[in-house]
């Protein structure tokens, strides 16, 4: 048995080593027997969230403000370090099963899985802060659910051109509605892209777009003269400035998400199978995409989907990553008309069917 003895029951020799050690380093007894440093407070929920709020893009703001307020109702007065990644699977569960069923409802686990997320966003902060030790973050220790296949696809030419002609002859906007679906099916740009374009953003010269998307990506994306020629006319005809919104009403209202659903509301009125399988804009990116993947291959699909991380391909993407010269052909070959930047047509239609049929040919 080792015997204890002198101050603080040290073994024999302890005061001398720690005495020697500082000496070795130059440092006085009273130099680190100091003050100590004040220990910061444990934030609650409430009062943290407010601050991570403030921190992120509006975006990620939008998407888990909702499930943040759920955390303030259940756990706006326990601090950051008291809940378990017990009662956060416990809490996705309940989230889970109280989510609103809708037409397209998976059973809640977007719900689920979002209220994880959000949480982790939060501990990711309270990581950064010091306040809490990473390997003591209870949401990462949460998994979530598994995500369920995408049931959209590609449309066939058939239901585009279906959907052009309700487009083109109903509503109180065609123009505006058929130019909508014509730059998506040209670009396969997403909702946000279309939403944030400016007339700054109008390449007219070389036929380009810039686009500004999900993650804060900014790219440049060709467009066919003719859809150029529309925008241009589009914004001569409603004005809009230099601001953001070149799509715009008669009025020179700049058009919100909200006109993409009254969109596809109307066109499921006169088309019951929209409206059965729920058919969104971006069925129109898939449809695109596809068919510049089987006319052109994966690395020009990839490109024209302005996907950019490591996340969604493999290693081999580094080496066969397509440019703006492809992506300017394919379109090339998908509209038909000439490009700018393209050096060839395409010429792989025939073994992978028509291209999608683009409004206001």
């Amino acid at each position: 048995m080792t015997m204890m003895s002198g101050p603080g029951s040290l073994p024999p020799g302890a005061l001398e080593a720690v005495r020697a050690l500082l000496a070795s380093m130059g440092l006085r007894p009273d130099q680190v027997w100091g003050p100590m440093p004040p220990v910061r407070a444990m934030p609650t929920f409430d009062e943290y969230l407010d601050r991570v709020a403030q921190a992120v893009g509006a975006g990620t703001r939008k998407v888990y403000d909702s499930y943040w307020q759920r955390v303030r109702r259940v756990w706006g007065q326990r601090r950051l370090d008291e809940p378990t990644p017990l009662e956060i699977t416990q809490l996705a569960e309940r989230v889970k099963a109280e989510a609103v069923v809708r037409r397209n409802s998976r059973g809640g686990r977007t719900a689920a899985e979002h209220l994880i997320a959000a949480l982790r966003c939060v501990y990711r902060f309270a990581v950064a802060d010091g306040l809490v030790a990473e390997a003591a973050n209870p949401a990462a220790r949460v998994a979530k659910p598994r995500r369920l296949a995408s049931v959209r696809h590609a449309l066939s030419p058939a239901q585009l051109a279906e959907i052009n002609r309700v487009v083109a002859g109903t509503g109180g906007d065609p123009d505006l509605d058929s130019l909508l679906i014509r730059l998506h099916t040209e670009t396969a740009c997403r909702r946000g892209g279309a939403l944030a374009l400016r007339i700054d953003d109008l390449d007219a010269r070389q036929c380009l777009i810039r686009l500004r998307e999900k993650g804060d990506t900014i790219r440049w994306q060709p467009v066919s003269p003719t859809l150029m020629r529309l925008l241009l006319d589009h914004h001569d005809r409603r004005g809009g400035g230099l601001g953001p919104g070149l799509l715009r009403y008669r009025d020179g209202r700049p058009i919100t998400a909200r006109r993409y659903d009254h969109l596809w509301h109307r066109v499921g009125r006169h088309l019951p199978w929209v409206a059965t399988q729920q058919i969104s804009t971006h069925w129109l990116r898939h449809t695109t995409l596809t068919w510049v993947e089987r006319a052109c291959g994966y690395a020009v699909a990839r490109a024209y989907a302005g996907h950019r991380g490591r996340a969604d391909a493999g290693t081999t993407v580094t080496y066969v990553r397509a440019n703006l010269t492809e992506v300017a052909d394919a379109l090339t070959a998908l509209t038909g008309e000439p490009h700018p930047l393209a050096t060839h047509t395409v010429a792989a239609a025939a073994t992978v069917g028509e291209p999608p049929e683009a409004a206001g040919r």
